[in-house]
């Protein structure tokens, strides 16, 4: 399993529309059919200037993610890009999951 992470610092000014941006974007996203879920999360940073979000898609393949770079995700950057310029830092990371663990509350 793949996890392609995107950890995105978003200036304060804009933080609010931003979030129902991303909300919309991760939709888009899923809808290319490369990935089989999205969790989007804040980090829990003290920061007066900017918020701190990471979102992680669960790629079905490392093939299928290499089909999104390929066919969705320059176009997909681009709008994020075009709406809010450098109040915007993405990082980008690939994740391998080695294994996964869970607990069951009775």
């Amino acid at each position: 399993m793949i996890i392609y992470n995107v950890t995105l610092n978003i200036d304060k000014s804009i933080s609010k529309e931003w979030l129902e941006w991303i909300k919309e974007h991760i939709p888009q996203v899923l809808a290319t059919g490369k990935f089989k879920e999205a969790k989007l999360t804040k980090v829990l940073v003290d920061d007066d200037q900017s918020d701190t979000y990471s979102v992680q898609y669960r790629a079905h393949s490392r093939d299928t993610l290499n089909s999104y770079y390929a066919e969705h995700a320059e176009r997909l950057k681009q709008d994020g890009l075009q709406r809010f310029g450098d109040k915007v830092l993405a990082f980008r990371t690939e994740l391998e999951v080695v294994d996964e663990y869970s607990v069951e509350l009775e």
